[in-house]
């Protein structure tokens, strides 16, 4: 039962994530927006991972006691939220990736991956 509800969920993240590379694929055509498309690969790549593994964690603990299902759920958003202020703190301040296109790409990509979850 565990797999095959996380399944369908990592099935449609997956489908959120094809329609995001689409996307980004025709805005990087656009003339006013133009962020790189690696950008756009990097950013929702290593949101596609972290909110999988975010699944993972809070699917795995449906199947246990309900303080149990409690603490997973903490864990699974507390993890979110970590690795992404570890991915503005890489890209933002390590990277120096403070265009506005950038800046702009991040906070769109990281709105859409956390309502999925």
């Amino acid at each position: 039962m565990f797999f095959e509800i996380l399944k369908k969920y990592i099935s449609a993240l997956s489908i959120l994530e094809l329609i995001i590379l689409a996307a980004g694929y025709g805005i990087t055509f656009s003339d006013a927006f133009n962020p790189p498309f690696t950008d756009i690969v990097l950013f929702s790549g290593v949101f596609y991972l972290n909110t999988g593994i975010a699944l993972f964690v809070f699917f795995r603990g449906q199947t246990r006691d309900p303080e149990s299902q409690t603490f997973h759920s903490l864990v699974a958003v507390s993890l979110k939220f970590l690795v992404e202020l570890a991915i503005i703190f890489i890209c933002f301040i390590i990277a120096k990736k403070n265009e506005m296109q950038s800046v702009v790409l991040f906070f769109v990509l990281y709105l859409s991956f956390t309502l999925f979850f």
